[in-house]
């Protein structure tokens, strides 16, 4: 509902007429998890917005391949405790057990929503939904393999959100596509109030005033050099909260995907292993019979990725300057492929000039994944710490998906964890909507010259006359992130890491936009994502530097034992963006379960 507007006063003078709108709720971001809010939020009632720069179909969700885990039992035996159970175990024990418990009892009845809803699964004969076995995915507490994956062919997060935007339409939620979120609004209250954003189409500023404002942008695997990502995942609600000064949680761990396409970085599938697909190094060894002798193939990603690693620098890589390992798909039957990975076969021949029933698909691993992101509870409520107490809610304020740290993945995901964690703290943040916000509650005003943050900032960069490209300075913030940032860490590395990444930081004072125009300003819109990216890479290079063990994706080659005495604990990293500097902290793992019918699992040796 748009409110009139007003003229907004800029640093150089030029004044901004701004529009304003008032709902109940704001989401921010139309992927899996924003959109699962929106039908949420706009079933109890609310009057439900949500900005998204993309189409939402467009979103990050519809490259999601291999499927989402649910313990239905479809195709082998299955419980919710042993989903919890690999998930804990999966997570290094930096998962919160509370939130875990939480993502896996509600994942079948999500699932079955989803089915409700239209989500076209692949099925079994008798017509259940079919199910497929992922990594770190077990039976019996890692006794037995799970099939748990539930999958649509190999387009399993394309079907859901397509699924998921018409469910957002049959309800009264309002769309503002290609407006993109510059910052939030906060009062002296440490209240979230908003969001202010630009309209990209017609550059006009708007000024979104909600009850609750609900984060839902995504990861920034683009911080990388070579990601599985699309150009947009630029984490612009992470950045968002730094600016507003807020910390982000566990952002040292990034996943980095044993799968991508060697030279392009394209996603394939981990559900390609699962149906039978294998790695091999150049002696054609099958060498994740050595690394995890149980599981194999199938053993968690940064297992994976690492061994990939190790062979390649071992010099058992494949290919002319052997720098990467094949995956074989070649001995599976045609018909199968065809029938549940046909997108995967169709990627290898277009990026990798490969014929998938005759020759091995050429791969590497490649970031794909953060687990780390905005701190919350299992309701999607942001978290912040104050003085001795870790869990203060920030009020006004709620994330979701992979901008959010539940924390349900702790130090590592394991695969199609992640699209069940989209549509069940989608439909918590929903559920925990409708039970705080009343519909149409008039709202106080806000705060005097409430946009003048983003407005400051948007007009800083849109005028930025420095002697550096952005095309420059992105590029120098994703070389020293894939050189010193990478599968394996040193202290050395990533000590020099820090200066470099630091270095670009203070550098991006010196970023020049060419184009002062407001109208599809694309050099404008990339700069305020590289502004939010480099803050994203500089408290990931430091959380990485600062935690001296290795657990799940952050492997250490000079601290290569996890230490729970020391380091079971969450980073909290704040960034001030005008001093550009960090400053870390920690809260408590939830090392309690939310009911009591399951018990706390203890911490052991993570082997497979």
């Amino acid at each position: 509902m748009a409110d009139g507007s007003i003229n907004a006063p800029a640093a150089n003078g030029q004044a901004y007429p701004v529009t304003d709108h008032t709902y109940d709720v704001i989401v921010v971001g139309a992927g899996g998890a924003g959109l699962r809010a929106v039908v949420g939020c706009s079933q109890a009632g609310l009057r439900t917005a949500c900005i998204t720069k993309v189409f939402p179909t467009r979103s990050h969700t519809v490259a999601a391949q291999g499927g989402i885990a649910a313990s239905l039992g479809n195709m082998s035996e299955d419980d919710w405790r042993f989903h919890m159970y690999d998930t804990v175990k999966g997570s290094d024990w930096l998962g919160d057990q509370d939130a875990i418990e939480y993502l896996v009892r509600s994942a079948p009845a999500a699932v079955y929503e989803l089915e409700h809803w239209g989500v076209p699964f692949s099925r079994t004969e008798d017509g259940r939904i079919y199910q497929r076995p992922f990594g770190g995915m077990t039976t019996n507490y890692g006794k037995g393999i799970a099939l748990r994956t539930c999958a649509a062919a190999d387009r399993t997060g394309h079907a859901m959100l397509h699924t998921l935007y018409g469910a957002a339409l049959k309800h009264t939620a309002e769309f503002f596509i290609e407006y993109f979120a510059i910052d939030l609004i906060m009062d002296e209250d440490g209240r979230c109030r908003g969001v202010v954003a630009l309209k990209m189409d017609d550059g006009t500023i708007h000024r979104f005033r909600a009850q609750r404002t609900i984060l839902a942008t995504g990861g920034y695997g683009r911080a990388y050099f070579s990601a599985t990502s699309a150009h947009t995942c630029t984490g612009d609600g992470n950045a968002m909260v730094l600016r507003a000064g807020l910390p982000l949680q566990d952002m040292e761990f990034v996943q980095f995907h044993p799968t991508g396409i060697y030279g392009a970085g394209c996603l394939i599938t981990e559900g390609a292993r699962g149906e039978g697909g294998y790695l091999t190094n150049s002696e054609g060894e099958r060498f994740m019979e050595r690394y995890a002798p149980s599981v194999k193939d199938l053993a968690p990603r940064d297992m994976v990725s690492r061994a990939m690693t190790m062979e390649i620098r071992e010099g058992r890589g494949v290919g002319k300057n052997k720098d990467h390992i094949f995956l074989h798909l070649d001995h599976l039957d045609p018909k199968i492929l065809h029938e549940r990975l046909p997108g995967i076969s169709e990627s290898a021949r277009i990026f990798a000039g490969v014929d998938v029933t005759k020759e091995p698909i050429p791969v590497l691993p490649t970031v794909h994944y953060n687990m780390g992101g905005i701190p919350t509870n299992y309701h999607g409520e942001v978290l912040t710490k104050k003085g001795n107490d870790p869990d203060v809610v920030v009020p006004g304020l709620m994330a979701l998906g992979e901008a959010a740290c539940v924390s349900v993945h702790g130090a590592n995901r394991l695969g199609s964890n992640s699209l069940i964690d989209l549509v069940v703290f989608g439909r918590a943040a929903g559920l925990r909507c409708a039970e705080t916000v009343t519909a149409g509650e008039k709202q106080p005003e806000l705060p005097k010259g409430s946009a003048d943050l983003a407005l400051a900032r948007l007009d800083r960069l849109r005028h930025a006359q420095g002697g550096t490209p952005t095309a420059e300075l992105r590029l120098a913030m994703q070389r020293v992130m894939q050189e010193d940032c990478a599968v394996y860490r040193t202290g050395e590395t990533l000590e020099q890491g820090q200066k470099r990444i630091h270095a670009v930081w203070k550098g991006s004072d010196d970023v020049r936009v060419t184009d002062r125009s407001l109208i599809w300003n694309t050099d404008l819109i990339e700069t305020m994502e590289f502004d939010n990216l480099i803050a994203q890479a500089v408290v990931t290079m430091d959380g990485a530097v600062n935690r001296t063990e290795s657990r799940g994706a952050h492997a250490r080659e000079d601290f290569p034992q996890r230490d729970d005495k020391e380091w079971m604990k969450h980073t909290l990293a704040w960034a001030d963006v005008k001093a550009k500097a960090v400053t870390i902290d920690y809260r408590p793992v939830h090392t309690y379960t939310m009911s009591n019918d399951v018990q706390y699992i203890e911490p052991k040796a993570r082997v497979y």
